[in-house]
């Protein structure tokens, strides 16, 4: 069973077992676990899979027809699309499934593919299909309009997102959960790249054996992720080093790049569109004129690691060895980077314990607040408006009450009554703030043994 998928199986066996033919599309990132969710839905089915290319539609045709041919199908050399969905239903007894993954590259060459498709499907009632594409920003932003009157006969979309943290540990039970956290910080919700990590090893072992080598394929991953599905990548790679710098503002970006604001707020979309960017909204709260805005951020973990990393070094990257690379330019900061996904972690958690009924509260909206004067990681209020409020610490060996203080001087600055106060914390607490809490019920300090 693949990890942490169970509602995508149902939601595409829901669809199975209904009566009639479906087209379903199922898109997410490379990486992302497209092809493992869709192995795992097959499994005890009938089914044929075809990797489209970037080809013309009769190359596309050519090479499909020659794989089936493979199979000991009878086809024309070079097949319609029509007789190429005969071929592949012909053997059917039952419901079949007919997967046709990165069906973009299809569908940008002509509109034969769409026409003849939804032709087979409507005089078809024994096949599912299922159009599945890396491609996200293309699916959500230019796919209806390409195929026209054949979005009409397409039943579901179904986008396969980042898996959370827990299924982190459970993919590597070698790991601790610290960790855990360091291997997401790194490679996020993708159970491609994790493929690529052994838990045998450390994570600093990890990183340079298999980031680090010029040998490994994660060397290029990064790179390779952002040039995937834009061009001009000297303006993207510059506007996302400057963002994994520190400069999260378009003003900062601006004086930094020499871009214009307009083309740089063009690009930013772009990126945004790709969910490799996102525009940071700080939680909704009073404290408006103490709240920062505009405030970017690089979502794709592997692509923030990249650019933070590897892109502003690549020349040492080249001359140095692994392991000198990573003690001269990753560890002095890792785990100030390591300490921006933790709160991610930490967020993961209060929605899982609320969802457990775990919380003093129910959970109706969960964020950050970012202020002028400093950051509440974690705001979360049910439906009446009670409101609990958090603090993560990764980067410090222990919590310290000031912390608490300042927390609460930002809470002030946000203009929220707080009810409930949750301190998240990788290290030890200080005595004062453990015997607070000893006093205060509304206070919970939260180790990572506990998490």
């Amino acid at each position: 069973m693949v990890l942490g998928r169970a509602s995508e199986l149902k939601y595409l066996n829901s669809y199975y077992d209904r009566e009639g033919s479906r087209i379903v599309v199922v898109y997410g990132e490379k990486s992302v676990g497209k092809t493992a969710l869709l192995d795992q839905f097959v499994q005890d089915k009938a089914y044929s899979y075809y990797r489209a290319r970037s080809a013309s539609e009769r190359e596309q045709c050519y090479l499909w027809g020659a794989e089936i041919s493979s199979d000991e199908n009878e086809i024309a050399k070079y097949p319609s699309f029509a007789e190429i969905f005969q071929a592949l239903s012909d053997k059917a007894g039952e419901k079949k499934v007919i997967i046709i993954d990165e069906f973009q590259y299809i569908v940008k060459a002509g509109s034969a593919f769409m026409k003849e498709l939804t032709a087979f499907v409507n005089n078809n009632s024994q096949v599912m299909v299922i159009l599945c594409s890396s491609s996200i920003g293309w699916i959500e932003n230019g796919m209806i309009t390409r195929i026209g009157e054949a979005a009409h006969e397409l039943s579901g979309f179904l986008k396969i997102r980042e898996l959370g943290f827990e299924a982190i540990m459970e993919y590597f039970p070698g790991f601790s959960m610290e960790q855990c956290i360091e291997v997401y910080a790194v490679l996020g919700g993708m159970p491609g790249l994790w493929a690529h990590f052994d838990d045998k090893l450390s994570v600093r072992q990890n990183i340079c054996r298999h980031i680090l080598d010029k040998n490994s394929f994660l060397y290029s991953e990064g790179q390779r992720i952002v040039e995937e599905e834009l061009r001009e990548t000297s303006v993207y790679n510059t506007i996302l080093s400057a963002i994994a710098a520190g400069k999260h503002k378009l003003n900062d970006l601006f004086l930094h790049t020499g871009f214009s604001r307009a083309k740089i707020s063009v690009y930013l979309k772009n990126l945004m569109e790709l969910e490799l960017v996102e525009k940071v909204f700080s939680y909704d709260t009073e404290g408006k004129a103490n709240t920062q805005k505009g405030i970017y951020r690089i979502t794709n973990h592997f692509v923030d690691f990249y650019f933070r990393f590897l892109y502003p070094n690549l020349s040492s990257l080249e001359v140095l060895t692994g392991e000198d690379f990573y003690v001269k330019y990753i560890a002095p900061s890792f785990r100030g980077y390591v300490a921006e996904y933790f709160k991610t972690v930490c967020k993961q958690h209060i929605e899982k314990w609320s969802k457990w009924k775990r919380l003093p509260i129910e959970v109706d909206r969960i964020g950050e607040w970012v202020g002028k004067f400093g950051n509440i990681d974690l705001i979360a209020q049910d439906e009446e408006g009670k409101t609990l409020i958090g603090i993560c610490n990764w980067d410090k060996p222990m919590m310290r009450y000031d912390d608490y203080e300042w927390l609460l001087f930002c809470a002030q600055k946000a203009k929220i009554h707080v009810d409930y106060i949750y301190l998240f914390s990788v290290g030890r607490f200080e005595e004062k703030l453990d015997l607070e809490a000893k006093v205060k019920r509304n206070l919970k300090l939260i180790r990572l043994d506990e998490m």
